[in-house]
């Protein structure tokens, strides 16, 4: 592995977790206030879903190349051009909010998927980079830095939705924030571009295929499990919020609030779960991890009042912590593989991430998204099952 001094690393450290939060909020400025733009564009529930499956058809499509763009143009670069593709679809949303415009919404959010998913993958590279050369597990942290961000996000749409800022204006404040400091901060990334490390003696690697990973048991494996805990965190993320309003008749910011809530036990159980992993492995933490999911589901859909729904996310949060960056240490053991295998685990996973909820919009139309949420739980107990493939290894560079 190439040498980094202290500094740098520090260094590197800081901006990823900058960059998981800056990608949490702007994700969250979009889904804290859906049902905003539902009012928008005058559409329900399966109108929403169709929405939502413009951005996991543009994130699908995207996700299986970004290793291999990560490899020649840097995970700095990718998070760049991710950042910026993310912002002008951002300005393309909020014009066809302001319009009124189905279409061009729906093209904004195409969009839209495409740059978070480049974003994502180079990030996740750079932080399993970091990761192996601290010698401890800090990606649950990088991606509580996304949940904080996310519950940032979630808070500035909760007030600004109470204020009566419209969901137009908001988009066009956060694209420009993120267009200053996505060309900023990348800049003390270790891996300009990425590169598979050499192996033992100075030998360079051979060539990783860009679809090699594909056929690897394991690592589809892995990706069965992020799956689950991605379609857990992903139906949370974009339908909290709108289960609120219609289940229990609320308002528009208790809807926002209850997903400031999931995310903020998210973001917590992030922080402080790294030493969970560290103490039991990653085996008994993700089937913790996501029985206790599964118990908040079932309270939050359950539940008769506000309250006990409260309960339930907070529950919900906590159990889906852990499990995609559980996924994605597991996925980037091996620095040489790393990029085709975060490329298919992410692609895997976002499947569920992006495709799951637009379903859930069209079951929501049928049985009320509260009860529509129930189809989450037969992910988790998928996830649950397979978490014996996440299990610790070595990569092969230091066992041969």
């Amino acid at each position: 592995m190439r040498e980094v001094n202290e500094s740098s690393l520090n260094k590197a450290l800081i901006a990823v977790f900058v960059c998981f939060g800056l990608n949490g909020l702007v994700f969250a400025s979009w889904a804290a206030r859906i049902p905003a733009a539902a009012q928008d564009l005058g559409i329900g529930a399966a109108g929403v879903g169709l929405l939502l499956l413009f951005s996991a058809i543009g994130s699908v499509a995207a996700l299986p190349l970004a290793g291999s763009v990560a490899q020649r143009i840097g995970t700095a670069g990718t998070v760049r051009a991710g950042g910026i593709t993310t912002s002008a679809a951002s300005l393309a949303i909020a014009a066809g909010l302001y319009l009124g415009s189905i279409p061009l919404t729906g093209a904004g959010l195409l969009v839209f998927g495409v740059g978070i998913a480049g974003w994502d993958v180079a990030m996740n590279l750079e932080g399993a980079d970091v990761e192996r050369r601290l010698g401890r597990n800090i990606m649950p942290r990088f991606h509580g830095a996304f949940s904080a961000g996310s519950f940032t996000g979630a808070m500035i749409g909760a007030l600004l939705s109470f204020a009566g800022v419209s969901l137009s204006l908001h988009l066009l404040a956060i694209l420009t924030v993120v267009c200053v400091i996505v060309l900023i901060v990348p800049r003390n990334f270790l891996q300009l571009p990425h590169q598979p490390e050499g192996a033992p003696g100075g030998a360079a690697p051979g060539p990783v295929s860009r679809f090699g990973a594909w056929r690897e048991g394991r690592t589809l494996l892995i990706g069965v499990v992020v799956l689950g805990a991605a379609l857990t965190e992903g139906a949370a993320n974009d339908w909290v919020a709108k289960a609120t309003v219609d289940g229990l008749g609320t308002t528009e910011s208790v809807g926002a609030v209850m997903f400031a809530v999931f995310v903020a036990a998210m973001t917590l159980t992030r922080w402080f779960g790294a030493k969970l992993i560290d103490r039991m492995g990653r085996v008994r933490a993700l089937r913790i991890c996501m029985s206790a999911s599964l118990a908040g589901l079932l309270l939050f859909v359950l539940a008769p009042n506000l309250w006990m729904a409260g309960t339930g996310a907070v529950l919900w949060g906590i159990g889906a912590a852990l499990g995609f960056p559980m996924g994605m240490s597991a996925a980037g053991e091996d620095p040489a593989h790393a990029p085709a295998r975060i490329s298919v685990v992410s692609t895997i996973g976002y499947t569920a991430f992006f495709l799951g909820p637009p379903v859930l919009g069209f079951l929501g139309e049928l049985w009320g998204v509260r009860n529509a949420l129930l189809v989450v739980g037969v992910a988790m107990l998928v996830s649950i099952v397979f978490a014996p493939a996440a299990a610790e290894r070595k990569p092969v560079s230091e066992t041969t």
